[in-house]
């Protein structure tokens, strides 16, 4: 186990995977709370990104709230293998930038931010949990993309058995489908135009819940 955790963290070349994965599981166990699922925006966020053109630079940076929330949200220790991972990066950040100079590294900085912000592969983040229909929490995405995106389209399948492969989402609505007719969506590239223009929906459209205090406390 521990071997193939030091592979995951080595070959890794982003500082956040594995730091994802730890924080990731806690969005499956305690979808909605505002401390313990870093995946919902924080108030502030709600407060200055309002408007079609505060959204779009929302959208555009979208990659460094993600970075940076949990940190003040819900911080946690560092762990030997994010240690690990984070000297590994900035070892081949370091590398790239004396081959090839700043303006390669410009480049990656750039297709990052692109590539998770203003991007249609990206549409995934907003078109999971944001509540474009007042009282469905999860959508699932159906479209040609999914070919591509190792099928995180599925997601309310992926919600519902966290456990199956990436490559067997799809044959659990094929399994069950009277349990998936539900609204989806069939284009990102929709889901991010109405995100940014509709001036119902924004950072605050996220269903906000709780957890009890005892099962809080076990987490910290």
């Amino acid at each position: 186990w521990y071997q193939r955790r030091v592979r995951e963290a080595v070959v890794s070349t982003q500082s956040t995977g594995i730091t994802f994965k730890k924080y990731h599981l806690e969005h499956h166990r305690y979808q909605g709370d505002e401390t313990l699922d870093v995946d919902i925006p924080t108030h502030l966020e709600g407060y200055l990104f309002y408007n079609t053109f505060t959204k779009l630079i929302w959208v555009i940076l979208q990659p460094l709230f993600y970075t940076i929330r949990p940190l003040f949200v819900h911080p946690k220790p560092m762990e030997n293998l994010e240690i690990l991972n984070s000297v590994w990066t900035v070892g081949w950040n370091y590398l790239i930038y004396q081959i090839a100079g700043p303006w390669a590294l410009a480049y990656l900085i750039g297709g990052t931010l692109l590539g998770m912000g203003l991007h249609p592969m990206a549409g995934h983040f907003i078109s999971e949990h944001y509540t474009f229909i007042k009282g469905q929490e999860t959508y699932s995405y159906y479209g040609p993309l999914n070919y591509i995106a190792w099928n995180v389209g599925y997601h309310n399948e992926h919600h519902d058995f966290p456990y199956i492969s990436w490559s067997r989402l799809p044959k659990v609505r094929e399994i069950a489908p009277e349990y998936y007719q539900m609204p989806h969506y069939d284009s990102w590239c929709g889901v991010l135009y109405k995100y940014i223009t509709d001036p119902e929906i924004g950072p605050y459209s996220r269903v906000r819940r709780g957890v009890p205090k005892t099962e809080a406390k076990k987490v910290e």
